[in-house]
């Protein structure tokens, strides 16, 4: 088998820690909880970003954040069976928009009185 040079190959063969990440974080009741995020197939991933110029493009700049080798994010997230971190995603979806007001329930005496009436 011809052995890939790096820049040719997708997944390169060996895996190299990325450094020192900046890892978003939210309030917990013991400190900071890292956050995870969705892959497009529904998957948990934790994420990490290269630099914190990218986590404040992809999350703003109110996003919480910790610095944590990936070896210390996988060990952190393992145990929640997440196994797969994402670096520097490039896409993010907007967190949903809060639900309107509810449809206030019709009464059953009105559904009855509808139900009543042949026209």
């Amino acid at each position: 088998m011809e052995q890939l040079l790096y820049g040719e190959d997708p997944e390169p063969s060996d895996r190299f820690p990325a450094g020192p990440l900046y890892v978003p974080v939210r309030p917990g009741p013991s400190g900071s909880v890292v956050r995870l995020f969705r892959t497009p197939l529904g998957d948990r991933s934790a994420v990490g970003f290269t630099s914190a110029r990218g986590l404040v493009a992809a999350l703003g700049t109110g996003q919480a954040w910790i610095r944590l080798a990936e070896p210390a994010l996988r060990a952190l997230t393992a145990p929640l069976g997440v196994t797969t971190v994402t670096i520097d995603p490039r896409f993010t979806a907007c967190a949903p928009a809060p639900a309107g007001p509810a449809v206030p329930a019709v009464p059953a005496a009105a559904l009855a009185a509808s139900a009543r009436w042949t026209g």
